[in-house]
This record gives structure tokens, C-alpha cells and sequence, in this order.
């Protein structure tokens, strides 16, 4: 972003609907564990950036941000096996992710997009955090 924080406002809200809802994805797909739905999430989400990066242009880039989205694609299919905290964790890490490139606009034009998949991330994190420490299995 390139001006204060009003401008962050709408992308921080549609990020707090659409959080929910990625919380809430299992209930629509319920013949899949809620883990293999939460980490297609996160495998999806750290993939955009891979389309950022080719519109931004630079091979460099590219090679970065695909390399980094491999690492949330192997710790998301960790998740589906393993601990259903490697799926909190992985999106966690991926809204320091989101944050970093808010500040550091490393990849061109993703000036909406950071805090809203930040937020995303951190509130489905929460969500199923909650969901793990309550006791729901999110393996079959």
C-alpha cells in the first residue's frame, strides 16, 4: 500500500470474510478431512504469488516466489498426514509472508492484496487453532 492505513480497510475486511469462510470450507467439501481442505487452502493461497510474480515480469522473482511457494505446498501436504498444527503454522507463516511483502513490495502490484490474504491467513490460523485445542479431529 501506498498511502495510509484507510486503504487498508477494505482489503483487511473482505480479508476477515473470506478467513471465515476458508474456515468454514470443510462443512462444503465434508467427504474430505478437514486437514486435506486446509492445506488445498493453503497450498492455493501461497500460489498466487506465482501469478503475481509473472505479471511482475522479473525471472528472479519468479524463481523466488515459486520456490516459496513449494515450501507452504510441502509443509500443507505434511499437514495432511501429520500434525493439523503444520497446517496453523503454515499459515502463519505464510502472513509473515504476506506481511514481508507488504513492506517490502517485492513482487510489483500486490499493493491490496498482502493485508488481505494476511488477515485471511491469521484469522482461518486462528480458527482452527481453536478447533484443535477444543478437541475436533481434523483427521478421520
Amino acid at each position: 500500500m501506498t498511502t495510509g492505513h484507510a486503504n487498508a480497510r477494505a482489503p483487511i475486511a473482505w480479508g476477515l470474510v473470506w478467513g471465515a469462510i476458508q474456515a468454514a470450507s470443510p462443512l462444503g467439501l465434508w467427504w474430505l478431512d478437514a486437514a486435506t481442505v486446509y492445506a488445498l487452502s493453503l497450498a492455493l493461497i501461497a500460489s498466487v504469488y506465482i501469478g503475481f510474480a509473472v505479471a511482475d515480469g522479473r525471472p528472479t522473482v519468479v524463481a523466488v516466489e515459486t520456490t516459496i511457494a513449494g515450501a507452504f505446498v510441502v509443509v500443507a501436504a505434511a499437514g495432511v498426514t501429520g500434525s493439523a498444527w503444520l497446517l496453523v503454522l503454515g499459515l502463519i507463516g505464510h502472513g509473515f509472508k504476506d506481511l514481508w511483502q507488504h513492506r517490502t513490495h517485492y513482487v510489483a502490484n500486490t499493493r491490496w492484496w498482502p493485508p488481505f490474504c494476511l488477515t485471511v491467513d491469521w484469522l482461518a490460523a486462528t480458527i482452527i487453532a481453536i478447533e484443535i485445542a477444543a478437541g475436533l479431529q481434523l483427521h478421520r
